[in-house]
């Protein structure tokens, strides 16, 4: 194992070591609300309403979201053993829309282990998966339980959304508080089922 790898394996290993289930999340998620704070360094009044907003956000999407059985039998045909390692953090939107998502399929299948691990605490960890040079998150990094290897990656956004952002970009050169409110409203439309689609292409079953 070359030094590359086994530096990779160690902080994999320590962002396990150290993650929460999501129920475990989602308590975090309403203490901060309770106690007015967010997770990360920034505890600025932005980033507390944020972390306010997306527990709105999320508790909605746990009562609404559905997985079609056409999905649920694929995701049932998955042979491997994984854990997804997901980073993030309570203030961060696309989190609050996807990471719901994440935890459906997961539920759905007794060999897809989601542990959640935030960003700020795990720098290390997250400079190894950036997404063009940037922290973004959510971050789903999926690992294979058997070798301890990464077998794929997933996130920050679906690929809906992604190609929405990009091409905004090619049109206005910055992201804006128009795009910002448009990305919600996709969201909103689409229901997670991008998302669901495209965690069946991570898993090979799409």
């Amino acid at each position: 194992m070359d030094t590359l790898t086994q530096n990779l394996s160690t902080l994999l290993e320590f962002g396990i070591t150290n993650s929460m289930p999501y129920p475990a999340y989602r308590a975090l998620m309403a203490e901060m609300v309770a106690t007015h704070s967010t997770t990360g360094l920034d505890k600025s009044e932005s980033m507390v309403g944020y972390t306010i907003l997306n527990e709105q956000r999320m508790k909605r999407w746990d009562k609404t979201l559905k997985v079609s059985a056409d999905a649920q039998e694929k995701i049932a045909n998955f042979k491997g053993d994984v854990t997804w390692l997901v980073l993030t953090e309570s203030w961060c939107g696309d989190a609050a829309h996807v990471i719901p998502v994440i935890n459906k399929v997961a539920e759905l299948h007794p060999n897809i282990d989601l542990k959640l691990v935030l960003r700020d605490d795990n720098d290390d960890l997250m400079q190894q998966f950036l997404t063009n040079g940037g922290k973004s998150i959510p971050k789903l990094i999926m690992i294979d339980n058997v070798s301890g290897t990464v077998i794929d990656t997933f996130g920050p956004r679906p690929t809906g959304a992604t190609q929405m952002i990009e091409d905004y970009m090619k049109a206005h050169g910055a992201i804006t508080d128009e795009i910002k409110e448009n990305l919600q409203g996709w969201y909103n439309k689409d229901k997670g089922q991008n998302t669901i689609q495209d965690l069946l292409t991570l898993l090979g079953v799409a």
